[in-house]
């Protein structure tokens, strides 16, 4: 029994050992490819370029009907859009993924979109992997379910909610799929096809104080509604016009 803890115990070390080197794998092979990581500085100039850069990857979703149209079609059912201007991926030996975004709730009653909540997506994976490549996102949250993992302090894209990846192409149908959110990505003007599946979203708390100039929840942003940032106005009018 002894043996048997203490090889346990030496297996979980080597473990940790290499996610620590996988990490900063990651974030070496970031750098080298000259790609700025996710800041998570509180820093307001900061925040508000991450917003004009969503409102920049909605207007080009919404240009581009292999992807505009299907979410188009989810707009009855999308109860949220979670947008990730640069989805970094950066591969050598440990393989790595990551950005910043923001999440939009739409109110069931009158249709507007809120403010910008801000969280930070990432994961690690681990083989022989070479490359890196940098693509824009937007996860449709179609359940309540799926919103209210955003309502945590972070939580795993295909554990603790379901997800897959949206179709593409016109006139494609999005029903049928059963899954809480779909992804839907574009990487230098194309659809990409990439799933965050196993990704953590967490809150940024320093970023949400940044922007809205005190300590606020996701919940009070998005559900509340307590605050406001006149300068989010035009994302939130381009996420309308796509979605009405």
């Amino acid at each position: 029994m002894i043996v048997e803890q203490q090889k346990h115990r030496g297996t979980h070390r080597r473990q940790m050992r290499s996610m620590r080197l996988g990490l900063g794998a990651v974030a070496l092979t970031i750098q080298a490819l000259m790609i700025a990581p996710p800041s998570y500085a509180a820093d307001f100039a900061e925040q508000q370029q991450l917003v004009d850069k969503a409102r920049l990857t909605i207007e080009a979703f919404a240009a581009d009907p292999s992807v505009g149209g299907p979410i188009r079609e989810l707009k009855s059912e999308a109860k949220a859009l979670f947008i990730v201007p640069q989805f970094v991926r950066g591969a050598f030996v440990f393989g790595g993924a990551g950005g910043s975004g923001v999440l939009l709730v739409r109110d069931e009653k009158t249709g507007d979109w809120s403010e910008p909540a801000f969280y930070t997506i990432g994961s690690a994976s681990f083989g022989l992997q070479i490359g890196g490549d940098v693509s824009e996102m937007v996860l449709v949250v179609r359940t309540q379910k799926g919103l209210e993992e955003f309502y945590r302090t972070d939580f795993k894209l295909g554990a603790d909610v379901s997800m897959a990846v949206g179709p593409e192409g016109e006139g494609v149908s999005v029903r049928g799929i059963a899954a809480d959110i779909l992804s839907y990505a574009r990487k230098k003007g194309i659809f990409a096809g990439i799933s965050a599946e196993g990704a953590i979203i967490a809150v940024s708390n320093e970023s949400n104080r940044a922007y809205y100039g005190k300590d606020v929840r996701p919940t009070d942003i998005v559900v509340k509604r307590s605050v406001s940032n006149p300068k989010s106005a035009d994302l939130r009018k381009t996420v309308e016009k796509m979605m009405k």
